[in-house]
């Protein structure tokens, strides 16, 4: 059989990998400052409105699971049928990916406003915190499917290597959320002062506007055709592998996004400090951020490659590809920290006006820093591995390292040993350990590749 013509023959070395990944970066950027737009703001407004932005944002995650794992699911899906060159399947999974994603998130949105109290009680807001939460848990939660859309179609287009649009989308609803949150957060520019509701409002007017621009390039490169979309029949023979990649993804989504919610109300029951310590993690995760706008690149990347290499049946390249975007990312991202961490202080007084915040969010990003080449090289191979739709193998390290690891830490150090907050940042550190180690195990001795469409087989 002769192999098919297309991405395997392009190339898969480091300007093939950079050309992937310098557009997701710039959109991990855009991201990136629209977090430290909120945070910044939030901390104008007041320390429990920046503590309350933080963990609403965090929180939000575990609504967001089922988009999620079906973004996974597509990346997966789309990538490997490029690779295979079956456009046309590609196209089918596009639609079957964004009508999944929708109906779920509205389901969940009708559940998630019926159990906002019971939600908040079990992160164990503290009670100054409270009326804040409960507004933008609100606003969050129904702009869930708007949301859904717009990060699912951002995956297909990735996925097809149309990373430019995805960038596009970003910039735009950063600039609409920086305009918000100072004009309507703040009052600047005789707009209304909304206070911490026109932080949350802008929030979901920018990514409304992002939605809206995704939905009008997929017109618009053809990935919406009324021809292809599926028939029932092809649905009941294409979700199959979906659901097979998703699943695992969203079970992973749920523990990972779980186990945060857990380290919050570990943090916030704390013996001293409890408020401080929410407010500097807010701060200091927002800091950290910007160390992982490039792995989290090269994650998207090394889906994406992974994913046409196996569709193209060339599972021993893929292979090798995911070790050199692992190897780029961690010397990339190890410099990066080591210029940064002179400055730590400076960049949480950036972010919080508030002295025993600031020395919260330094004591933070000192040992989450320290685990760069932990954290990056094992976010790079689930990244790898999600494209070849191995995410039950992710699922089970992740969760492992989450509950097996930091949880039981995290409650040992931070609330017996030590009793602050710093206990609990060791415990992340340890757990990004274990994490990296078990990945580059599974990585390199576990047959990952068959997980996908065709197998792992090599195509001849």
């Amino acid at each position: 059989m002769t192999r098919p013509s297309g991405f395997a023959d392009t190339g898969t070395g480091f300007r093939e990998i950079w050309a992937l990944a310098w557009p997701q970066i710039l959109m991990m950027f855009l991201n990136f400052l629209i977090g430290i737009a909120d945070v910044y703001v939030g901390g104008r407004i007041g320390r429990e409105a920046q503590a309350a932005i933080g963990l609403l944002t965090q929180a939000m995650f575990f609504f967001q699971v089922v988009a999620m794992a079906v973004a996974n699911g597509a990346v997966a899906a789309v990538s490997q049928s490029e690779g295979a060159g079956k456009g046309r399947r590609a196209n089918r999974y596009v639609w079957l990916c964004l009508v999944l994603g929708v109906v779920a998130s509205l389901a969940i949105l009708g559940i998630g406003l019926a159990g906002r109290s019971l939600f908040l009680s079990l992160l164990q807001v503290p009670a100054p915190m409270l009326p804040t939460a409960r507004y933008f848990l609100t606003v969050f939660l129904w702009l869930l499917p708007i949301q859904s859309f717009f990060n699912i179609a951002n995956a297909l287009f990735r996925a097809k290597k149309l990373v430019m649009v995805p960038l596009y989308a970003w910039g735009l609803a950063a600039v609409l959320n920086a305009v918000g949150d100072f004009g309507l957060g703040l009052g600047y520019w005789g707009l209304p002062n909304l206070g911490y509701a026109g932080v949350a409002w802008t929030t979901f007017i920018s990514v409304t506007a992002g939605m809206l621009f995704n939905f009008a390039a997929l017109l618009r490169v053809g990935m919406l055709r009324a021809s292809e979309f599926p028939t029932c029949r092809w649905v009941r023979q294409g979700i199959g592998y979906l659901l097979k990649v998703a699943w695992p993804s969203g079970l992973m989504q749920i523990v990972w996004q779980t186990g945060y919610l857990v380290l919050f109300a570990i943090t916030g029951s704390l013996p001293t400090g409890s408020v401080d310590a929410l407010a500097g993690m807010a701060a200091g995760a927002r800091v950290e951020s910007l160390l992982f706008l490039p792995p989290m690149a090269f994650n998207f990347t090394a889906s994406i490659l992974v994913g046409n290499l196996l569709g193209a049946g060339r599972p021993d390249l893929a292979k090798r590809v995911g070790y050199r975007i692992v190897i780029t990312g961690v010397l990339a991202v190890t410099l990066m920290g080591l210029a940064l961490w002179p400055f730590l202080p400076d960049a949480a007084a950036i972010l919080s006006p508030d002295a025993q915040v600031r020395l919260q969010a330094v004591s933070y990003l000192r040992y989450n820093v320290a685990a760069i080449p932990f954290t990056v090289s094992g976010l790079i191979l689930i990244g790898a591995m999600t494209g070849a739709g191995a995410t039950l193998l992710t699922l089970f390290v992740t969760g492992s390292s989450i509950w097996l690891v930091r949880l039981p830490l995290a409650v040992f150090l931070g609330h017996r040993l030590l009793g602050r907050a710093e206990g609990v940042w060791m415990s992340m550190f340890a757990s990004q350990a274990v994490q990296a180690l078990a990945c580059l195990y599974v990585y390199q001795f576990v047959n990952w590749a068959r997980f996908g469409m065709g197998g792992g087989k090599p195509r001849k």
